[in-house]
């Protein structure tokens, strides 16, 4: 529902505070349509038909509602979506509805109704009015509706006014008509790097953290500064990195998406190795969600792959402590990626923990195995992986435990000493080596499936 809860003055003096109020205070289309107050506050209007005709669109019976010198400066009751708890007396709690307020102008414009804003403004609606802390352009511009954001940017509706939450018009462009409302903010004097008032997001931070590639490239092509920080220190580059997948995208989508606005913003001068205010970095957040080809991509600008944030955690660490989820998006290929980088090995301790916690993904186990020498796990590691995936994986772990602190062949510890050998510029001096396909595929850690 539009709008949000009123301020208790706007409740006291139109509510009936005071009886000896005429009963005009409270309009009523049918008996006063022509009457105007002579305060500048708006009146509370209760009339359902009114109400009725403004959710549903009904031009005809409004233009009746609102004869030619009549008033739309009107505010409306509504009761919020959901009921909430409140006391209004010490200890003792009652599950109701909270009364809001809007006004005729908001309803329409967050329902797409154009013709009807068009009408309420000619009758003299305020477009900047927000009785409870979103202007009518706010809801337009959350519900994607052009032709309401276009009439109301016609009329002087202000598009770098903040809500009750900071966030300014430009911040909320959602639906289908995204980037056209985004295109009409600008094109009237929208700040493309307006900041919100509590987070110091800009749009661009908003574009990257909900993946919408199209709207950040709008926003890149009109100037918008791509390495700007909100208050946690974030840049746009970090919060395209985090985007998570929400229902209904798919993992697969999401990570493409990602993938996406990273080059684009990489593409425009974004930092690849800006850290936060916790020195999280996007290759961290990257790893964290399994994200291979961000990952990938990072790595090829040259970033810090073993730098560490506030907590100690490498972008390794972060591989191999993302959330179950990160299984679908391969990690085996982040992390190999990070070896190929010069990425630390982790202490061999830790290693039946993540055997443990990536059993489902011998890959990965394998990857990490074949960066020592040695195979570093007690022999009652065996009893960490379930039978199931023993079954399943039967090749591999097989030949993992058969050759747990045992001698590896001759050919993976030439491998390993040339690695170390390389180890200062690993990434460069690999794809150097004039090696056969083969063989160089095999320093770089290529999958084969079983330890040798």
């Amino acid at each position: 529902m539009p709008g949000r809860r009123g301020s208790p003055s706007y409740l006291g003096h139109h509510l009936g505070c005071f009886p000896s109020a005429p009963a005009c205070r409270v309009w009523d289309p049918q008996s006063c349509p022509d009457w105007e107050p002579p305060r500048p506050s708006p009146l509370l209007c209760r009339d359902m038909t009114l109400q009725n005709a403004l959710y549903t669109g009904d031009l005809a019976r409004l233009l009746e509602l609102f004869p030619p010198h009549s008033t739309a400066d009107l505010l409306l009751e509504s009761r919020a979506a959901e009921p909430r708890w409140s006391s209004h007396q010490r200890g003792l709690w009652s599950l109701t509805y909270e009364e809001e307020l809007t006004t005729p102008l908001h309803v329409a414009a967050s329902r797409g109704h154009t013709d009807v804003v068009q009408l309420l403004l000619r009758r003299r609606a305020k477009p900047d009015s927000a009785p409870g802390g979103r202007t009518a352009l706010h809801e337009a511009c959350a519900t994607g509706h052009t032709a309401c954001v276009h009439a109301l940017l016609v009329a002087g509706a202000d598009p770098n006014i903040p809500d009750q939450d900071g966030k300014r018009p430009l911040h909320l462009c959602r639906g289908a008509g995204t980037l056209e409302c985004a295109e009409l903010l600008l094109r009237f004097g929208a700040k493309v790097d307006g900041r919100s008032e509590e987070n110091e997001e800009t749009p661009l931070h908003v574009a990257a953290r909900l993946g919408h590639v199209e709207l950040a490239d709008l926003l890149l092509r009109r100037g918008a500064y791509p390495d700007a920080r909100d208050a946690e220190g974030w840049t746009p580059l970090l919060a395209a990195c985090d985007t998570r997948c929400t229902p209904p995208t798919t993992l697969e989508a999401t990570a493409a998406r990602c993938l996406q606005l990273c080059r684009l913003l990489l593409s425009a001068g974004a930092d690849p190795d800006a850290a936060d205010q916790d020195r999280r970095r996007p290759l961290h957040l990257a790893c964290l969600h399994g994200y291979a080809a961000i990952v990938e991509l990072l790595l090829s600008c040259g970033v810090s792959v073993n730098a560490m944030d506030y907590g100690g955690h490498t972008a390794l660490h972060c591989a191999l402590q993302g959330p179950p989820l990160a299984l679908a998006q391969s990690p085996e290929h982040a992390v190999r990626a990070l070896f190929n980088h010069g990425a630390v090995r982790i202490w061999p301790g830790a290693l039946p923990k993540v055997l443990e916690r990536w059993c489902t993904s011998p890959r990965t186990i394998e990857v990490l195995m074949n960066t020592y020498s040695v195979i570093k796990l007690p022999e009652e590691a065996v009893g960490l992986v379930p039978p199931e995936i023993l079954q399943r994986h039967h090749r591999f772990y097989s030949s993992l435990f058969a050759l747990v602190r045992q001698p590896r062949s001759l050919q993976h510890l030439s491998r390993c000493v040339l690695r170390a050998h390389l180890e200062a510029c690993l990434p460069h001096a690999l794809a150097c080596l004039p090696l056969p396909p083969r063989l160089l595929r095999f320093l770089q850690l290529d999958f084969e499936d079983v330890l040798y």
